[in-house]
């Protein structure tokens, strides 16, 4: 199989086209400098220059694919100019699905976010249960509107969607800065004191890059067009990920958890 996929100098799409390569696929991958992105992509793939906001871009990069990942996207919280992320996250995405159905893609997998989905404190949640309402931040909304356009996008065109939802993403792959390890392993491990004065307190649900590029492939290849699959393997708080980290590294410190008011006023 052909695919291409966008974010590969990422830790998604990185973990996404490494695994199409080791199964034996022929995978090209969208960058807007191939030759600043050469050292972050994974062996064997075809580096092909665009952008998701350049639809002729990508749709000459989709040309003969059966299959399009869209792994691209803006992972931070915050940017001055919250625009930024409708352009890219949202717009993009659109870009990505209508490209790939011109090209005449058969399926589009999109990598969307675990953040889309509503849950009371406390309880669980599935695929089922997604917010009816705008999300808190900028990057949360450019998500929950990547998937209407997206869906919208598929309805028209014809081209099958497949929708994948992945908790917080870790392990081998690039790091980026809105990476667990970059923002808060490393720097307990390293004892950056100023780094990580306190820990924030609640937790995160995560998935191992390896696995999640697994779910990946099986939504290409099993998803039900217009579904929503979560990858995740668990729920860890930010106590027991330092705590973790430092046992396994035989080093660090495991900071004190800042108390919620103290977390609400410095997150504002």
């Amino acid at each position: 199989m052909r695919a291409l996929v966008t974010g590969a100098t990422g830790k998604v799409g990185h973990s996404i086209a490494r695994a199409l390569r080791e199964r034996g696929d022929e995978v090209q991958v969208l960058v807007r400098n191939p030759g600043c992105a050469a050292s972050q992509l994974p062996s064997g793939v075809r580096a092909i220059r665009g952008d998701v906001t350049e639809p002729a871009s990508v749709e000459q990069a989709a040309a003969g694919c059966e299959v399009v990942f869209n792994a691209m996207g803006l992972p931070e919280q915050w940017f001055a100019d919250p625009e930024v992320f409708e352009r890219v996250n949202a717009r993009g995405t659109e870009t990505v699905v209508r490209a790939a159905a011109a090209a005449g893609a058969r399926r589009v997998v999109h990598t969307s976010t675990i953040d889309v989905f509503h849950a009371e404190p406390g309880t669980p949640f599935d695929e089922s249960v997604v917010a009816d309402y705008p999300k808190g931040t900028a990057y949360e909304r450019s998500k929950q509107h990547a998937e209407r356009l997206a869906l919208t996008a598929a309805a028209d065109t014809g081209v099958e969607l497949v929708i994948v939802n992945p908790a917080a993403v870790y392990g081998p792959g690039p790091t980026g800065s809105a990476s667990v390890e970059a923002g808060l392993l490393r720097p307990i491990v390293e004892g950056r004191r100023a780094a990580v004065p306190l820990l924030p307190p609640g937790g995160l649900p995560m998935v191992y890059s390896t696995g999640m590029a697994t779910g990946q492939l099986l939504a290409a290849a099993r998803g039900v067009p217009g579904q929503r699959y979560i990858l995740c393997d668990g729920q860890m708080s930010f106590r027991e990920l330092a705590e973790t980290a430092v046992r396994l590294a035989g080093r660090g410190r495991v900071p004190a958890v800042m108390p919620v008011p103290l977390a609400k006023a410095l997150a504002a």
